[in-house]
């Protein structure tokens, strides 16, 4: 049963990640052309295209994605509560739905974090990848840096945003222990 739960969640938790990161893509105005850009797009559109007909956009938030994200988290309370054979509350699906789409966007923004630190290592700086990375995590690390001066050549900012992203994730464990 532990084997069927972790390929259940590990299949819902991808491309909920991939959904988030396509309404990130879209709020931080990153490259469209990018080719992850690209693929985000592509494997978000069959679903998200339609409910843009719907659901309006409001400013720079794509309520249709957001939806989306939801409604994917919601399905996946859903399989496993059916699959426990437990009882299905639409309002606590829903709620506990939208406690784990900003739990899985936490846990995608220290992926991407840790992800631009190792390539920063590596990369020369021209990678496609490289530069929407940059291009997402930039607005939350500026800030950081503009208090936190380099130090040796260090540029800390992201070890103080993965460290700020995991009292986040560990304060909305404690605040909702029942999920």
């Amino acid at each position: 049963m532990n084997a069927t739960v972790f390929l259940i969640s590990t299949l819902f938790n991808l491309y909920l990640m991939i959904v988030i990161l396509r309404l990130w893509l879209q709020m931080a105005r990153a490259d469209f052309y990018n080719p992850l850009s690209q693929f985000i797009v592509k494997a978000t559109h069959p679903i998200v295209g339609p409910l843009r007909r719907f659901i309006p956009s409001f400013g720079r938030l794509d309520t249709a994605t957001l939806v989306l994200a939801i409604a994917v988290a919601a399905l996946k309370i859903t399989t496993l509560g059916l699959l426990f054979g437990g009882t299905l509350n639409p309002v606590s699906i829903l709620v506990i739905a939208c406690i784990d789409v900003v739990k899985e966007t936490l846990s995608l923004m220290f992926w991407v974090l840790l992800l631009r630190a190792i390539l920063s290592w590596v990369s020369q700086g021209a990678s496609p990848i490289d530069y929407v990375l940059h291009q997402l995590t930039e607005p939350f690390l500026s800030p950081i840096r503009r208090i936190l001066p380099p130090l040796g050549g260090l540029d800390l900012s992201v070890l103080v945003a993965i460290i700020g992203l995991q009292f986040l994730q560990i304060l909305l464990q404690d605040m909702f222990r029942f999920y």
